[in-house]
């Protein structure tokens, strides 16, 4: 059972504070009576806006105050380490010494593997290769008397919704578990992950939970936001527990709260990307996956990117995306069976998948200075200048969702595209989409 929750038009700061402190109170008779070692692993600041960092930052201040070491690694997955600059920017006053960077390919513990058939099973036969769940050695290999995830609950390609288990492996995941894991959901299709309560990834994490992770003093504080009378993005549900109906609980409030569902395409979208989260397309193209279900054929995502600088989070990805391009599904598995580069990094060719339109819409990108229109176009998008778009397309003039410019275009502006999911009705609730939210699974 969840140990609670509160939901609000607007869950207030107050609130948030109240759920923190409630959260340890109950920790101590649930997990742990007197924590002296405690984990915390929120998000990283592509997931800023949740406000992620300073509920961590809450958690810190009351466990340090009652003598408890904390430490924080946020849940990089394989993007790129913060700064200390940027450590200060989301987490506030925690030391910087008690901040750890995941390292995806060197620090990692085995713990086991999640099994072929189970895999085979769960995405009828597309994927029937294992996942070795390969986490971070700190998690592992040191003792921790209370674990706590802090994390947003939103509409995602890979899991159908972010946060809960996706933080241990994923967020703190190694190489191999990664790669196996994304070219699994790669290859069952993105359009039939977003969205769904329990994917076959996510349903193979689920069971990996039961059977690797139980030894673990852990539980979750969950965030849900949504947009109120003013647009504004605000806090709309906090989920804390141990078990998966805490997920489900908070997955089934972004379903109702963060998707956008049209009854026909959409001729164009404008988004926007912020400039303080978003400095690679391997996180900036968000816009791609959580738009692509609501674009008509032959439409337009324009994607307004200031801060995107490069392509990939590491070099060996932002390399493997500047030789091949998002230029198809057929192509790039076609690649993947003969190519070296790319079988040393599945991730990035799943990657490469989800971020492409499949030639049925044209995806344009207006990035930062450090991008030239030669190079967007190498990878297989259209360019535009920055300066130009931020002028047809002023942040401060135009309004959440639809807009009609001067000159009789119609768009649909999203000045926040991961914080939720656009789709028509007839693509979202397709009777071909399969959700395993009520699927027991056995290896």
């Amino acid at each position: 059972m969840p140990w609670f929750q509160i939901e609000a038009p607007h869950v207030s700061d107050a609130q948030i504070a109240e759920a923190c402190s409630r959260l340890l109170a109950e920790a101590k008779t649930r997990i742990c009576a007197e924590p002296k070692r405690v984990l915390l692993l929120p998000p990283d600041l592509t997931r800023a806006h949740s406000g992620a960092g300073k509920i961590t930052e809450l958690l810190y201040r009351e466990l340090d105050a009652a003598g408890a070491h904390v430490e924080v690694i946020p849940t990089l997955g394989q993007h790129v380490p913060h700064t200390p600059e940027e450590n200060k920017w989301m987490f506030g006053s925690i030391p910087e010494e008690r901040i750890f960077a995941h390292d995806w390919k060197n620090g990692v513990t085995r713990i086991g593997t999640i099994p072929a058939k189970l895999v085979d099973e769960t995405t009828e036969g597309v994927a029937d290769w294992e996942i070795p769940v390969d986490l971070n050695t700190k998690l592992v290999e040191e003792q921790w008397d209370l674990i706590i995830n802090v994390g947003h609950v939103v509409p995602h390609e890979v899991l159908g919704f972010a946060n809960h288990n996706k933080n241990y492996y994923i967020g703190l995941g190694g190489k191999d578990t990664i790669c196996a894991s994304h070219i699994a959901a790669a290859v069952y299709g993105i359009e039939n992950n977003l969205g769904c309560l329990v994917t076959p990834l996510r349903a193979c994490y689920n069971w990996s939970e039961v059977e690797h992770l139980s030894k673990y003093p852990d539980v979750y504080l969950q965030i849900v936001m949504q947009r109120d009378g003013d647009n504004k993005l605000v806090t709309s549900g906090i989920y804390v527990g141990d078990d998966l109906d805490t997920y489900l609980n908070a997955a089934k409030a972004s379903r109702e709260q963060n998707i956008t569902l049209f009854d026909n395409p959409v001729k164009k979208i404008v988004a926007v990307m912020q400039p303080d989260e978003f400095r690679a397309t391997w996180v900036a193209n968000k816009a791609v996956y959580r738009t692509r279900m609501a674009i008509a054929d032959g439409g337009e995502l324009l994607i307004i990117a200031p801060g995107v600088e490069r392509f990939g989070e590491q070099p060996e990805v932002d390399d493997l995306i500047r030789k091949y391009g998002y230029k198809g599904t057929p192509r790039t598995l076609a690649l993947y069976k003969t190519e070296a580069d790319m079988q040393d990094i599945p991730h990035g060719v799943a990657h490469l998948i989800h971020g492409s339109s499949e030639g049925r819409f044209t995806i344009t990108y207006a990035p930062g200075p450090k991008i030239s229109k030669e190079e967007i176009e190498q990878i297989g998008y259209n360019y535009a200048s920055l300066d130009e778009v931020q002028k047809r397309y002023d942040p401060a003039v135009m309004k959440e969702g639809w807009n009609t410019m001067p000159d009789g275009e119609e768009i649909f502006y999203i000045s926040t595209p991961s914080a939720g999911l656009w789709s028509t009705r007839e693509k979202l609730l397709s009777p071909t989409r399969r959700d395993l939210s009520e699927t027991t699974l056995k290896a």
